[in-house]
């Protein structure tokens, strides 16, 4: 009996220890929550305190001020702590739309080079399997209604396989995306026809890059093929085969088929080179045609954007750059006795950088790597 008795002790003394020891846990987490808010709290405060007043003399609301390089990392820096002090004591329309504001300061600072280095980063942590999979808080999600800022816009391929903002390891509001089988501009008006009517674009697609481009302002347009393109590979079939295809799908075959040089590529006699070859054929064409649009050369010719070519390995996870269109340097060369009158080298990662100015059509610099 004392022994039952002993063990009912035991028992209740190791319960009531366990018990001290969770609420011992319990208080200190709850003690380092409050003083999360109070630190955000004094940050905010300090924030307000350098803002001073506006030019009318009245005080500025919330943290909006004018961001340069020093401020834009202030900005950044604060936003952790801002975010949960929002989330902790709710925040209003007002406070959103500022948040946006400054959100877009920060994104138009950006030079399309690093707006790229950005985008290579981004895939390099996916295809390492570093992912940071940037999810928004309800407090940036509420500032994202007021209006979207994104860098970067993407033609990609409606290939399932190939996420736009997965393989860059980007969040809402990042990129502005379009997917088309292919990634492709051209249709073709008459399916009937062998050849294709080069003076035919689908609308739609080149609306939305110029969009992007000239409201959005992005930094960054990118035409992105991937390896083993259903698009690119049915597009080489017989034109008899094609024939069999609905309407629409015969467009958009035999405008693929138009940009690819099918006279070399049945010289490439390993299957997956063909493959690889034939993806960045066609977009080279896609990212040529660009070239001709004043609304992209306008803002290449300001330094305001970049257009550049990209390969996804979908077996790797990577992505290669190439056949970058950059603010025109013809004429500087590099120091170096090697390169000596050979035009400037593409952004560091692109293999290669597209001479739009060459006479008798467009001619890439040999690939290299800077």
């Amino acid at each position: 009996m004392s022994n039952a008795f002993a063990s009912t002790l035991a028992l209740a003394g190791s319960s009531v220890a366990l018990g001290a020891v969770l609420a011992a846990l319990a208080w200190t987490a709850s003690q380092r929550a409050e003083e999360l808010p109070l630190k955000a709290k004094r940050r905010l405060q300090k924030l307000l305190e350098e803002e001073g007043d506006d030019e009318e003399g009245g005080p500025r609301v919330g943290r909006r001020r004018s961001i340069g390089k020093g401020g834009a990392a202030a900005a950044l820096a604060a936003d952790d702590e801002e975010d949960y002090w929002a989330l902790r004591c709710g925040f209003s329309m007002e406070q959103a739309r500022i948040q946006a504001d400054e959100e877009h300061e920060v994104a138009k600072s950006k030079t399309p080079q690093q707006v790229l280095v950005d985008m290579q980063k981004g895939n390099a942590r996916f295809w390492m399997g570093m992912a940071q999979r940037p999810e928004k808080t309800a407090f940036q999600r509420r500032a994202l209604i007021t209006k979207q800022y994104p860098s970067v816009a993407i033609l990609g391929c409606s290939d399932s396989r190939v996420p736009t903002e997965i393989i860059f390891d980007q969040g809402l509001g990042d990129m502005f995306v379009i997917r088309v089988a292919g990634n492709c501009l051209r249709l073709q008006q008459d399916p009937s026809a062998d050849v294709v009517d080069t003076g035919s674009i689908d609308t739609t697609t080149s609306a939305s890059l110029q969009y992007a481009v000239k409201h959005l302002k992005v930094k960054l347009v990118v035409i992105m093929g991937h390896e083993g393109c259903g698009a690119v590979k049915a597009s080489q079939l017989p034109l008899e085969a094609i024939g069999k295809e609905p309407v629409c799908l015969q467009y958009l075959l035999k405008g693929l088929r138009s940009g690819l040089n099918l006279g070399r590529l049945s010289k490439v006699r390993d299957a997956k080179a063909h493959d690889r070859e034939a993806v960045v054929t066609n977009v080279k064409r896609q990212v040529e045609k660009l070239t001709e649009d004043p609304v992209f050369m306008e803002q290449v010719a300001a330094g305001e954007l970049i257009i550049v070519g990209a390969f996804y390995e979908i077996s790797s996870g990577i992505v290669d750059f190439f056949h970058e269109v950059s603010e025109d340097t013809d004429g500087q060369t590099d120091l170096s006795p090697i390169n000596r009158g050979v035009a400037r080298r593409p952004s560091r990662g692109v293999l290669t950088r597209l001479n739009t100015k060459r006479e008798g059509g467009f001619e890439a610099e040999d690939d290299q790597v800077s």
